[in-house]
């Protein structure tokens, strides 16, 4: 289980996190909704050990990760796909994907898990050899998504997995973060498309100006009048 409680972030002299709590139990979807600039990505990369704790605890499997490097949170079994994909341009989609897995040295494993990636993504099969920033953006979502697999996560992070994608592209992402959840990951996520979202996960939390506003089941949330309101743009007569 990850734990996350009195998380206080401030950055560029902007106080992002203010003092969050939230719990991600082991085994299923959460999601953190909001609009942006409400400290979503900055919780994620505060996890991941991109950006500093001001205070406050993030305990991982009763292991506290505040202060630890990032390679450690990936060793620990934690991986992020983080927003606007930022895959590697100039290495192909194989070379990507064992990017991910750059701190195993269990090579057959590896090699299980880049086959486990082609069988959710087939696409990335049929592109192995091709230079990453030649795939259209949903394609590089799904190497974002395949490269933190082959890390072999407990849990994996999504940051905007539909962000600029269409609709179609989007319902498949939605689809595929399902069926890497039935296998045994965790996932937190973190999205815009609010009703994709809420109708994906188990549990989720509403995030505005760096405060938790909001928690119920993915399903409470979706028909609450105020999230409706706010993020799923439908209106009370």
């Amino acid at each position: 289980m990850l734990k996350i409680e009195n998380l206080h972030v401030s950055y560029g002299g902007i106080r992002a996190l203010r003092g969050i709590s939230l719990e991600v139990p082991d085994g299923k979807i959460v999601t953190l909704i909001g609009a942006n600039g409400a400290g979503k990505s900055t919780m994620l990369r505060t996890i991941s050990g991109l950006v500093k704790a001001e205070s406050g605890s993030i305990k991982w499997n009763d292991k506290e990760l505040v202060g630890l490097s990032i390679d450690k949170v990936i060793a620990s079994g934690i991986a992020m796909a983080p927003e606007g994909r930022r895959v590697f341009s100039d290495m192909t989609v194989l070379e990507n994907l064992r990017m991910g897995a750059y701190l195993r040295n269990d090579k057959d494993g590896i090699e299980k898990d880049i086959q486990r990636v082609y069988e959710l993504f087939p696409r990335l099969k049929e592109r192995n050899w091709q230079l990453a920033g030649t795939l259209s953006g949903g394609e590089q979502q799904m190497l974002a998504v395949g490269r933190a697999l082959t890390s072999r996560p407990q849990l994996i992070m999504l940051d905007e997995p539909s962000l600029g994608l269409a609709p179609l592209v989007v319902q498949d992402i939605f689809a595929i973060i399902r069926e890497i959840n039935k296998t045994g990951t965790t996932v937190l996520l973190i999205e815009q498309n609010a009703n994709m979202a809420l109708k994906t996960a188990d549990l989720a939390y509403v995030l505005e100006t760096g405060n938790i506003t909001m928690s119920g089941t993915g399903a409470e949330l979706l028909v609450n009048e105020k999230v409706k309101e706010a993020y799923l743009g439908k209106h009370k007569n």
